[in-house]
């Protein structure tokens, strides 16, 4: 039994209950049934509530994720200065300990709003937050898109498979606002210069038209100007 997982009072062991979807819970108590359970291996706070997520099917999540993790890869490989990562657990405030499919974020050094902890989660709001949703039902367009926004998520991404439907949304003004796309159905990253979204190719699979149309953008004075930003944002930390 690991260290985490043991918790004496008077002589004998306090037992640890099991998470269990539904639970109200703090975030610490959270944290410690959490690491009570080693062979969980995603478990998240949202408002207070625990929730297990059900094995994943490869069509309605796993490739799609797969294709969204390829896309802000590109983006994170050309662009000094920023970080991904796929599916870390993060620390909001203390009713809210998410674990999106997705982060995109600026390095602590460089500006960013975002932190590693010493245990190694994320603290605080990552610029950008991606979910890939089954449908419109599931709680990420609900209770997590209000803990996003009340904690500055900058652009959240919420994905419905079986919809065949994609919101970027936008914070300004404390409220999360729809981007638009352009004609040609392409949605820009307002944080992220040069994070362009083919959002039809997306939704149909076509992976060359997305991966042609934000590798065509990582070429522009707009893009290079915010990964100069960004360094001298180091050079000055």
């Amino acid at each position: 039994m690991t260290p985490l997982a043991q918790s004496l009072s008077l002589g004998e062991q306090e037992q640890i209950f099991p998470l269990e979807n539904g639970d109200r819970l703090t975030r610490p108590e959270f944290e410690r049934r959490y690491h009570a359970m080693p062979h969980q291996k995603k478990a998240e706070l949202i408002e207070g509530v625990v929730y297990l997520p059900s094995p994943l099917r490869f069509e309605p999540h796993a490739e799609p994720h797969g294709n969204l993790m390829t896309w802000l890869g590109i983006y994170k490989a050309m662009t000094p200065g920023v970080r991904m990562g796929d599916n870390p657990t993060v620390r909001l405030d203390l009713d809210n300990e998410p674990q999106p499919d997705a982060v995109l974020l600026i390095n602590t050094s460089a500006g960013g709003q975002c932190q590693l902890s010493k245990d190694g989660y994320l603290e605080g709001a990552p610029e950008l937050v991606a979910e890939v949703a089954a449908s419109t039902a599931a709680y990420d367009s609900y209770d997590k898109k209000v803990a996003y926004r009340r904690n500055g998520v900058q652009e959240y991404i919420v994905w419905q498979v079986l919809d065949q439907k994609l919101d970027w949304f936008s914070l300004q003004g404390g409220e999360y606002v729809p981007l638009q796309a352009d004609e040609t159905g392409v949605i820009r990253s307002q944080v992220f210069p040069g994070l362009w979204l083919a959002v039809p190719a997306l939704l149909a699979g076509e992976m060359a038209q997305v991966l042609s149309v934000v590798q065509q953008e990582l070429d522009t004075t707009e893009h290079r100007t915010f990964i100069d930003t960004l360094s001298l944002k180091r050079q000055g930390s």
